[in-house]
């Protein structure tokens, strides 16, 4: 087959957003960033399906559930909603976004421990918990807060910690508290389930050193895989939200066992959605030569780079291609926060902005390191009126009415300067391969570079000077035409970043929504449609507005 037919066959998953509220900003910085990626390898010709849903189980689930007085089930059936409606609006493509609550999930995570088990990678350990007298309950993961035992962070949750991204055990929690009762826990001994994840210290090493993981991330991984791996509590006791073993009478899955399981039970409901089950062992045999790609934040990276991989090798899965990690989000500098207004929900945004304005900022910002993300308002503001308003649609706006007002909507049938057409096309093999790698950021400054360039030339040619004499009206029409045609290849370019607006201009220009491969097409003698505004400045109250309100959350 030769290289121009050939099709990658690729499953993209983003980390499953947790139940248990709505969806904000840092959010929406992963789910982007997927996006993106995702509708670039589309545009280019490349299968690709994209999956994720609800990581539904578990205690913070219960205690959510609590607070607002219904059941788990309806907490996570609102939340799903709600998460959907807001990925809807940020045009999220997914293929599929389904629920680790479900019958799929069940069946694979009660599967893989069977296949576990019976190769003698489940173990039971009687070990010492924490135990709320005043509730006659265990205290496990987000039951309990108390100080990070790594970093020394105040207020961490007893699974992990949010600042230095480390797992541990309640018991190892410094000055332990119950976020029941608000108090002081006393030690009990409970049987547990482990899997035994220090017997393949080497297969795991193998897999950080053959798959696409970024340098910096495999840096931290290799602090812990040297020296510091540890088997892996894979059990909790009731009361938890989640799925029963089987086997056992008062212990439940943890929620990180079923949550990346979570991946393969979205894409088999997608597979029997579209009669397509056969797929299944396509993608996730042991053999499958499909590319699998996980985009997670730098917080979960342990789950997905150790535990998860580990799971599958001995459970006959396949394995990750890689796992693509990103920085945390900050606003302003700083960690999001509802006092300063810079804890941002994603409905808060929707309220008053474009969200492609968000989608375009992102991408300027992202690169392949995992060093945070900052959101700066007043840079973002600057930013997308100078390159989406002033340069991108600059060049469709200024042009295209003298093609309206004078040639009867219709393109000549030549171009005043093909040289500069051929320039950009000869730039889409840079911007390309700047996609491919995930560098974002280069890709939108190489496009911004070419947008410069065909403001420069309408500067130039001043096609309104030009039109004051009649000598000059068919020159003016390929000057146009000549603008137009590379305002078409920039809409192409930036496609997988905008792309409601790039329809628009499609729309605009009367042309179906072209793939990447169409950049080298011209169009010529075609008829255009009425020039309508297409985006509006971001003025400085609408970013005022999205902060008051998210003081009041």
């Amino acid at each position: 087959m030769s290289k121009e037919n050939y099709k990658r066959n690729i499953l993209v998953t983003n980390a499953l957003p947790y139940a248990n509220g709505p969806l904000h900003l840092g959010h929406l910085l992963e789910h982007i960033q997927s996006d993106i990626w995702v509708r670039y390898q589309r545009s280019i010709g490349n299968e690709c399906t994209y999956v994720c849903g609800e990581d539904a189980h578990g205690t913070s689930i219960m205690l959510k559930a609590e607070e607002k007085g219904i059941t788990p089930e309806k907490l996570i059936k609102d939340v799903k909603e709600s998460h959907i409606k807001d990925f809807k609006a940020f045009n999220i493509s997914h293929d599929n976004y389904h629920t680790t609550h479900s019958k799929e999930n069940q069946y694979y995570s009660e599967k893989i421990f069977k296949l576990l088990k019976d190769k003698g990678f489940i173990e039971e350990k009687e070990i010492k918990q924490l135990f709320d007298t005043k509730k006659n309950m265990f205290l496990a993961d987000r039951f309990v807060k108390g100080t990070c035992p790594n970093c020394k962070a105040k207020d961490q949750y007893g699974d992990n910690c949010e600042s230095c991204s480390a797992t541990y055990s309640a018991m190892e929690l410094i000055d332990p508290i119950s976020v029941i009762t608000n108090t002081r826990p006393k030690e009990r001994r409970s049987t547990h389930l482990f899997f035994k994840l220090t017997k393949l210290e080497n297969e795991v090493k193998e897999w950080l050193e053959n798959s696409l993981i970024q340098k910096q991330a495999l840096n931290k991984l290799s602090e812990w895989v040297d020296g510091d791996i540890k088997d892996w509590n894979i059990s909790r006791d009731e009361p938890y939200f989640g799925f029963k073993i089987p086997g056992y009478k008062d212990k439940y899955f943890y929620v990180w066992l079923d949550a990346p399981i979570g991946y393969l039970a979205s894409h088999k409901n997608y597979l029997d959605r579209i009669n397509k089950s056969e797929d299944f062992i396509k993608y996730w045999g042991k053999n499958s030569k499909t590319e699998l790609y996980h985009f997670i934040g730098k917080d979960i990276m342990y789950f997905h780079t150790l535990f998860f991989p580990a799971m599958l090798l001995k459970s006959n899965f396949r394995q990750p291609s890689g796992v693509f990690i990103h920085g945390f989000l900050t606003v302003d500098g700083e960690k999001m926060s509802k006092s300063r207004g810079t804890f941002i929900l994603a409905s808060t945004y929707l309220e008053s902005l474009n969200p492609e304005y968000l989608r375009y900022y992102f991408a300027a910002k992202l690169s392949t390191g995992v060093d945070d993300i900052d959101l700066n308002l007043e840079d973002f503001l600057r930013k997308v009126n100078s390159d989406l308003v002033g340069k991108f649609i600059n060049i469709g706006s200024r042009t295209s009415n003298f093609i309206n007002n004078h040639f009867d909507n219709k393109l000549s049938n030549k171009f005043h300067n093909e040289e500069l057409i051929n320039e950009f096309i000869n730039h889409s093999f840079i911007i390309s391969e700047a996609y491919e790698k995930r560098e974002f950021s280069k890709a939108i400054k190489e496009i911004m570079f070419l947008a410069d360039r065909a403001n420069q030339y309408i500067d130039k040619m001043e096609p309104w000077v030009l039109l004051k004499d009649l000598e000059n009206k068919e020159l003016v029409q390929s000057i146009c035409t000549t603008s137009l045609n590379l305002f078409r290849i920039l809409a192409i370019m930036l496609n997988p970043v905008i792309p409601s607006l790039c329809a628009k201009v499609f729309k605009f220009l009367k042309i179906e929504e072209p793939k990447w491969n169409n950049i080298s097409e011209s169009l010529l003698d075609h008829k255009i449609s009425l020039y309508k505004n297409l985006l509006t400045r971001v003025e400085v109250n609408e970013i005022e507005k999205i902060k008051e309100k998210s003081k009041d959350l």
